[in-house]
Formats: C-alpha cells, structure tokens, sequence
C-alpha cells in the first residue's frame, strides 16, 4: 500500500512539474525572413537607420541600408519593423544559469564542486537547458551564456550555451572554452560569527597562497613533459592554458592582485588571459591595455567596494577602462545573480549615464563579450556570414522601460517570448477586472 502510494506522488510530482516546463525549442529556420525598416545597431559601433536584414539557413545574408539596396522579397518571410530598433543577441559571461534552480533546494544547486584544484570539473554536463530562469532572459535579449562553475583555488571549466535548447548538448556553442582561477585575495576579514575581528587586514597567507598557485601549475609543466602515466585528469585539464587550447580567467579584484595575476600570466607564458571582476583594474589599465588581457567587469548596479571610493565607481569603471583602450565586458555575479541576469542590457544603459555612448554600451554585451569568449565568429555582430542571433525591440533595448521584444532570433530560429513570469502576469493582470 506504502508503495501504491509513493507512485502516486511521484506521479502527481512529474505531471505537475512537466505542466511548468520551458517553452518547447524553436525548429530550424525553414523559410528566408526579412526584416525591413528597422534602426539597426550593428554591435561594432555602426548604427543603419533604415536597414533590411535577410537571413537564411540561419545565417545573415544581407545587413544593409534600404536607401541603397534593391532586394527581390519574393518568396520571403517579411517582417516590418519601422519605428523599431534590431540588435545582436547579447551576450552574458561569468555566469551560473542552469546550474542553480532554487538556491535553498540543495538538489537543484550544482554550481561548485568540494576541494579546491578542479580544473577537470566540467560545468556544461551539469547545465540544465529547461531551467526556469534560463528562459527568463530571452524576453530582456540575453541569448547566450558562459556558464561558469564557482568555488575552490581552480573552479572548473566554462563552455558558452545559447539559450533555446533541449539540453545542454544540443546548447553547447563552444565547448570548454577556458578554466576559471580565483587569486589569492591580498586582504581577509575575521571570522565576526567566531568572535574574530571583522575589520579588513592584510592577508598572512597571501605569499604562501600565490606559492601554491605556481607549484601547480609547474606541476602541471611536469606532467606534460613527462610520460603522462597514471593519467592525471586536473593536469590534463589545466594543460590546455598552457598550450594555448583553452582562456585562462583570472578573478580578481585589487589592484595588487590582477597586477600579479598578469606577471603570472606572462612567466608561464599563457597565450590567452582574462581578468574576471576588476575592480580597481582602471588602477592598472595601461598593464593591462599592454598585454593585451581584457576584463570581465563586475556587476554595475553594485555599491563602492572601499570607503573612499567615489560613489558612483562601479557605474563609471567601465568607461575608464573604455578610455584606457581596454577591452571589456559585463558580467553579473553576486548576490542573486542568475536573476539578476536578465537585466544586462540595463548595467549597460547606466554606463551610457556614466560617460560611454550608446554605441560603446552595446558593445559590452555583444561584439566585446563574443570576442573575449572566442565567439566573434559566428556572434556578437549583426554582420553577412555570422549566424543570425539577434531580436528586435520596440525600442532602446537598453532602456528598461522601451526595451520590449517583438521578435527573437537564434541560429535563425524563431523563439517563443513566453515564461512562467508572462504566464503569471497575464493570469494576475486579470485578477481586479474579474472582482469588479
């Protein structure tokens, strides 16, 4: 009887579970599409007031200005979209959607791994395509994603998903694409829950922990040049920074510490680096700017790290490191941030406020990401030849209150906008006209 009655409830759980599942993924692209009128935002600082953009087989075949094109749009699909703006899918780095559901469900959390060398630790096997939250950006224009595992010295590997998938195979744009390393910070507070002091002081353990950091990866020098026998998985994980195969990004905040963080980088010869956070890294933007090593910028709608920082600091670093001739992108790790995910587009809208234009904005979360992610291939632009990943909005996608999607784009695919957040509001929004 006690088991007639565990199937029951399990039954109950799936039936109601499955009721609440993502939209169903989009289909291939079957039909040429059109999209004619529209304000295009290129994502490389180009801006087409009345284009035409064709895509076929999901790819962009056509990015023009109408004034000087004359296409036969016989057979297309057309969308007019005067009056309305077109951008790139934007793009979100640093990331743990899909790997977090509720973060007090334990069952549902899979963001971290125990120990503190996992560069073998592969967070795209563990990325759930039909999270909730995960379609709750394509609404805002997010349409891919790094996913990046968290925790430990060396966290695991990182691979970059768009999102309108069935699972995480048939997500994975770029598998593996580079190991995340957290630097030793310079600075610790007590332990206040311990009675420890709380107040910031210097680090003890620093020297020793940057130590540990360089034995490892000499460790792994040893192992490639020797015979490899037992097989050793975080080595062989970890050779692929070293041989050029995988990014290695860097997270680190002080100015101390990405400054050590790039001489690392450059005694062990590593081709592609990335610093992750940054935030006193306009401190050392011309070390930066000289090896070439961008940065994935801390969430922008965050308080002042220090007490003597001017109070607008995290809206403005990113113009800073723009004047600096550093490249950059946004990322929104923190506190609740796979929610806070979704407001992307907006971070970039309060560095308008803060000195960038328009233009430079938007390349924060599509040209300047797809290149620091090894993407710009296929995306980040609206450009012929990469693939057509892109919305159109009813107007400044950047601006929460005008950026209102029409219509969406993957590899060509048309998504559904639709979200357990859309469903909800169009049952609520009728609740007081029902009681009148």
């Amino acid at each position: 009887m006690k088991t007639i009655h565990i199937y029951t409830l399990v039954t109950a759980f799936l039936s109601i579970t499955l009721g609440f599942s993502q939209q169903t993924p989009a289909p291939k692209q079957s039909k040429t599409i059109a999209i004619t009128g529209a304000t295009a935002h290129i994502g490389n600082g180009t801006v087409i007031n009345n284009s035409i953009i064709i895509f076929e087989n999901g790819k962009l075949i056509n990015v023009a200005d109408m004034a000087n094109v004359k296409p036969n749009l016989q057979g297309m699909e057309v969308i007019d979209a005067s009056g309305k703006h077109v951008y790139p899918g934007f793009i979100i780095p640093n990331s743990t959607l899909g790997l977090v559901e509720i973060d007090a469900v334990r069952a549902t959390d899979d963001d971290a791994e125990l120990g503190t060398w996992n560069p073998h630790i592969r967070s795209l096997i563990a990325y759930n395509a039909e999270s909730k939250v995960v379609e709750s950006m394509r609404p805002n224009g997010v349409l891919l994603a790094q996913i990046t595992p968290r925790g430990g010295r060396i966290s695991g590997t990182s691979s970059i998903v768009q999102l309108d998938a069935w699972n995480w195979e048939d997500a994975a744009v770029k598998s593996d694409d580079g190991i995340h390393m957290n630097w030793p910070s310079n600075f610790t507070r007590g332990r206040w829950w311990l009675g420890e002091d709380p107040a910031m002081k210097a680090n003890k353990n620093y020297d020793t922990q940057v130590s540990e950091v360089e034995d490892w990866f000499k460790g792994t020098k040893a192992y490639m040049n020797g015979s490899k026998s037992p097989k050793h998985l975080p080595y062989e994980a970890t050779k692929g920074v070293l041989n050029g195969t995988k990014t290695l990004y860097i997270h680190v905040d002080d100015e101390k510490g990405i400054t050590d963080a790039v001489n690392f980088s450059k005694s062990h010869d590593i081709k592609s680096t990335v610093i992750v956070g940054g935030y006193e890294a306009h401190k050392v933007a011309d070390l930066l700017k000289k090896n070439k090593i961008p940065v994935l910028l801390q969430r922008v709608h965050t308080r002042p790290s220090l007490a003597d920082d001017d109070y607008d600091m995290p809206f403005k670093l990113a113009k800073l490191l723009t004047d600096k001739g550093v490249v950059v992108a946004l990322e929104a790790s923190g506190q609740m941030e796979r929610m806070n995910s979704r407001n992307l587009p907006f971070y970039a809208g309060t560095t308008v406020a803060h000195g960038l234009t328009k233009e430079q904005a938007l390349q924060l979360i599509t040209q300047n990401p797809a290149k620091i992610l090894g993407i710009d291939e296929h995306y980040g632009t609206l450009e012929v030849g990469k693939n057509a990943t892109l919305f159109i909005s009813e107007g400044d996608a950047l601006d929460m209150r005008t950026n209102i999607l029409t219509h969406a784009f993957i590899d060509g695919r048309l998504l559904s906008l639709e979200t357990h957040q859309t469903e909800l509001w169009k049952r609520y929004s009728k609740k007081l006209e029902s009681n009148d």
